[in-house]
């Protein structure tokens, strides 16, 4: 299983589920990031959290924890 967290800076990818419950679910959903959205990774902090992401059109920073918790392919 490859979550986002684990995605290379540069790389496209697709959503394939989100793990989590309840509020942190929610929150990434409302976010933007659901099932079959394309994720592409701009670019790591310098200590490597958050990791900025473009989805939908729009610049959007994702925590590591959170990132974890998004399954992509």
């Amino acid at each position: 299983m490859k979550t986002l967290k684990d995605t290379a800076v540069g790389e496209t990818v697709k959503v394939v589920k989100l793990h989590g419950e309840g509020p942190v679910k929610r929150r990434i959903m409302d976010m933007g990031i659901t099932k079959g959205t394309e994720v592409y990774v701009r670019k790591l902090a310098p200590l490597g959290d958050p990791m900025e992401l473009n989805v939908r059109g729009y610049e959007l920073s994702v925590r590591n924890a959170d990132a974890a918790l998004i399954e992509v392919e």
